[in-house]
């Protein structure tokens, strides 16, 4: 069974076969993760999202990983919260099983994840952590690591918590 790991850390970093990007609909480089994966990866990720966009909420595309120490970036595009009955927990699960299923039809063993929509889409990390890790653990036996990586320590308690609550109930 894979492993899954909450680690503090950069993404654009991350030696393993995929890394996700918290895109927009149109895959346009943005701020936040989506910005600092497009600086890394150069500008020919830029131009591989163009080919393959637009990419509705809820689903996920792949791209080369150019300049990063990744393969492969998977861009999947989160909800927008707007207070939680608009469907965002249904559609933040899909944008984390689309990823994996992805990475699955591609052979990929090992992906990391920021954390997704809790930026600039400002969806809570406290309901965001345990839906994002209740799939990342259903789907691990399929793995080798699924990785959380937080880029700041706010994010990394609010997913380390979530996942001892997953973890020891």
């Amino acid at each position: 069974m894979g492993k899954v790991e909450v680690i503090r850390g950069d993404i654009t970093q991350m030696g393993v076969d995929a890394i996700v990007n918290a895109a927009n609909e149109a895959l346009l480089p943005g701020g936040g993760v989506s910005g600092a994966i497009h600086r890394a990866a150069g500008p020919e990720l830029a131009a591989a999202c163009k080919a393959v966009a637009p990419c509705p909420t809820g689903e996920a595309r792949i791209t080369p990983g150019f300049r990063l120490p990744a393969k492969w970036v998977i861009h999947t595009v989160g909800p927008v919260w707007h207070g939680g009955t608009h469907g965002e927990p249904q559609l933040l699960e899909k944008a984390y099983r689309s990823s994996l299923a992805l990475a699955r039809q591609h052979g990929l063993r090992t992906v990391a994840f920021p954390s997704i929509s809790t930026g600039i889409f400002g969806y809570p990390l406290e309901s965001a952590a345990p839906i994002a890790l209740h799939v990342l653990l259903e789907e691990a036996p399929h793995f080798d690591a699924l990785y959380i990586v937080a880029f700041d320590e706010k994010t990394y308690e609010a997913y380390q918590k979530a996942y001892e609550a997953l973890t020891t109930s």
